[in-house]
């Protein structure tokens, strides 16, 4: 597996991580710790299939994407990189990989939807129940984990929400999110 690095307009295809630390070391803007090279070579042994950015300051960040291309102009061509193949029935690495996103900060807004499990009276009676309710909310966040405290946070403190009411981990497939961008206005849907 080769890996793809660029910083703004400067770019290469490095077939090992000596390769990949070497490149950025060419670049002044990028300070070399052992802590990033021990990051970079642990990207590169994983399987996680996604790119990884690495922030050097705000909004400026560099970006490693796995490749099975064999040369720049071929990376470039595909436009695309070559994903690592995940098996099936590799549900760990799937929960790796939605762990790894959750944590990935991004400024900006985000569209989150979570399926809990919501105590409703039932009518004529003292007794209760639990209704699965879905709730989505256009959030400012910097990353999708800061989303979902923001949204369950907001759910606790509304009124008309039961404290018994349960909240999905973040990491369930009950929790969804989206990257909508900095510059995005919120419209109909409720923003926190």
């Amino acid at each position: 597996m080769n890996v793809y690095v660029r910083y703004f307009d400067k770019d290469t295809l490095a077939y090992n991580v000596d390769e990949v630390i070497e490149f950025l070391s060419s670049i002044p803007e990028i300070q070399i710790t052992q802590e990033l090279v021990d990051d970079i070579v642990l990207y590169v042994k994983s399987e996680m299939p996604y790119p990884k950015r690495y922030k050097i300051r705000p909004r400026v960040y560099f970006i490693l994407i796995k490749t099975t291309a064999q040369t720049l102009d071929e990376f470039k061509a595909n436009k695309r990189p070559s994903p690592i193949a995940v098996a099936e029935g590799e549900s760990q690495n799937r929960k790796e990989m939605k762990a790894s996103r959750l944590c990935e900060e991004r400024e900006g807004w985000y569209q989150g939807t979570i399926l809990f499990k919501r105590v409703i009276q039932i009518p004529g009676t003292t007794k209760f129940q639990y209704q699965d309710t879905t709730f989505v909310a256009q959030v400012k966040a910097d990353s999708g984990q800061h989303c979902y405290n923001r949204i369950v946070e907001h759910l606790k403190n509304r009124q008309d929400v039961d404290l018994r009411s349960q909240f999905p981990s973040a990491r369930g497939a009950n929790f969804e999110f989206e990257y909508l961008g900095e510059d995005f206005l919120p419209v109909s849907k409720e923003s926190c």
